[in-house]
């Protein structure tokens, strides 16, 4: 089973991957389904923009897609950690010969053998 430590390292190494994925893949189709919505524009003004000072915006849009991302990249590694501990337990599960007698052994035996023939 991974640590937690290297989960975070496969979620980061998936993070941008699956980020394109969702923002060039996933989300424009979606968006088509629901009436041509684009959902990085997707926002809340919740103070117009006045002189230099910049307006106040609520992107909820980001944050679906920021949803979608993190739900693709916690299915991914869930899946992959699985399919590790199913290779771990085939492995444990796979019974090992046993190992051949040594030669002492071999020897110990023919003399039990011998002892038992003369009785």
């Amino acid at each position: 089973m991974l640590s937690t430590w290297q989960s975070v390292i496969i979620g980061g190494a998936f993070g941008k991957i699956i980020s394109s994925f969702v923002d060039d893949v996933i989300m424009p189709p979606v968006g088509m389904m629901l009436g041509g919505v684009d959902f990085k524009s997707l926002a809340i003004t919740l103070k117009a923009a006045e002189g230099k000072a910049a307006a106040v915006m609520l992107n909820y849009g980001r944050f679906i897609q920021t949803i979608v991302d993190f739900a693709i990249v916690a299915f991914v590694i869930f899946m992959v950690i699985k399919a590790m501990n199913a290779l771990k337990k085939e492995a444990a599960a796979a019974p090992s010969a046993p190992p051949a007698p040594s030669a002492q052994e071999v020897l110990l035996t023919e003399i039990r053998d011998a002892i038992r023939a003369r009785q």
